[in-house]
């Protein structure tokens, strides 16, 4: 157990980002699941700004990886083309 008070702090801070960072990579990979599971080439495009917005979000975060990023905005957008 930490015996400072800033490592104390640096616990709270730190589990307060985990969960934030959790929930935002979380509610992104649905988004994503929601997008390919979409039939309609129309519903689809519109789904595809907010999906790449979030998944730029991540990366800009540090969240996830800016080649990994790149890799999912690309292979989403190959799919919502070819619908």
């Amino acid at each position: 157990m930490a015996n400072h008070k800033s490592a104390l702090k640096r616990i709270r801070n730190s589990e307060t980002k985990r969960l934030r960072n959790k929930f935002q990579h979380k509610t992104t990979r649905n988004a994503i699941k929601v997008l390919r599971e979409t039939e309609k080439k129309k519903d689809a495009e519109t789904q595809l700004i907010n999906v790449v917005a979030m998944v730029d979000k991540l990366a800009k975060n540090n969240i996830i990886h800016k080649n990994k990023a790149a890799n999912i905005k690309s292979k989403l957008t190959k799919f919502v083309a070819a619908l």
